[in-house]
Parts: C-alpha cells; structure tokens; sequence
C-alpha cells in the first residue's frame, strides 16, 4: 500500500490545531475523545488519534495511520479504541472525510437527561438540521461502534450524541467537524437554558 508521507505529516499538523482548539473551546476533556481524518488521496487511509493522549497537548506523533480495518499503517503507538466507529462511517460514508468524538458537557448532559437533542439556534438549523441520539453502550465496545455506525448510515446526518458518552461530528474535513462540534454544544447550551427558562 502506498502511503503519501507529505500528506499524511499535513494531516498530522492540522489534527493538532483542531484538538487544541477543541481543548480550549471545552469540547472534550483530557484524553476523552478522539479526531480522526482521511489522507487526501487515500480515501482507505485515515489518521487517528493514539489511545491515552490528551487533545491539550498532542503532537505530530500522537496520530496513527490506519486502514480502514483499524490496522495500523504508520505509527509507533495505539489508535484510539474508538477506531472502529471511525472505519466504519468512513466505510459507509465516502464523502465524509474528519470525524471529531468530543466529550462536551451540555450535549452530553441534555441527551443522557432528555433522550434527545433538539435544534433550536438558526446556526444549527442551518448547518446540522437534526441531531442523532445513540444510546448507551461500554465506550471501546463493538455494541457502541456498530449502533454510531448504523444511525450515521442516514446520508444526511451531521451529528449524533451518544448517551453519558459525548458526540461525533462529521464533516469534508477536520475544520469543518471542529465548527460543527463548536455549533452542537452551542446549539445543547441553548437548548438547556431554554428548558430551565420555561
């Protein structure tokens, strides 16, 4: 299998900047969660964040070359064991090319309280129009990729919550799934001020 270095050591660099700014923006939190983005050129190539690293201070090194079977091309330590959920909407989902798993609070909190996520801001109903609810499975598990994989099967679905567990976003590229992970936990913010205000 080829494997284009120059693309892949800028794809590196870019998934840094995103997992800061999801750090700093209080989407995740330590090691929680994980970035992941296909090589361009190499739709059966995606880097991944390594397992037990923090978004805060990630480097270059800290994101493994996998296939889209979850094994490991390019690196010298484990993807996320969230791997497989990433394949798999890769493997379903051909023009989706980031995904970013954070572990926001608000949406978080709204969906393990309310069993759903409504879209109540315009910048949500302009760039996610519904959010997908996964329900609770033990985080790593087959149970939990096979239900993210099956309720992003819908073509048009952005954006899922799963139950105690945080959300994905998808999008054509890492800044792309970063904006949308920044407008869901607006969006869930809202949401629960509106609740409390009613």
């Amino acid at each position: 299998m080829n494997i284009d270095m120059t693309e892949v050591n800028k794809l590196r660099k870019d998934l840094v900047e995103v997992s800061k700014k999801l750090f700093d923006r209080g989407l995740t939190s330590g090691t929680s969660g994980n970035p992941s983005a296909r090589v361009l050129g190499a739709p059966n190539q995606v880097l991944i964040k390594a397992t037990g690293k923090c978004f805060g201070d990630v480097c270059e090194n800290d994101f493994v070359l996998v296939d889209l079977d979850g094994n490991v091309l390019d690196g010298d330590t484990r993807p996320s064991k969230e791997v497989h959920f990433h394949c798999g909407i890769y493997k379903n989902r051909p023009e989706v090319n980031a995904i970013v798993h954070g572990h926001s609070a608000y949406a978080t909190a709204y969906v393990t309280a309310k069993g759903e996520l409504p879209v109540v801001t315009a910048a949500a109903e302009a760039g996610l129009n519904k959010v997908g609810v996964v329900d609770f499975a033990a985080p790593g598990s087959d149970e939990l990729a096979e239900m993210v994989i099956n309720v992003f099967k819908d073509p048009n679905l952005k954006a899922a919550v799963l139950n105690k567990h945080g959300f994905v976003t998808l999008g054509m590229d890492i800044f792309k799934a970063y904006y949308l992970a920044d407008v869901l936990e607006d969006n869930a913010k809202v949401a629960c001020l509106i609740n409390q205000l009613k």
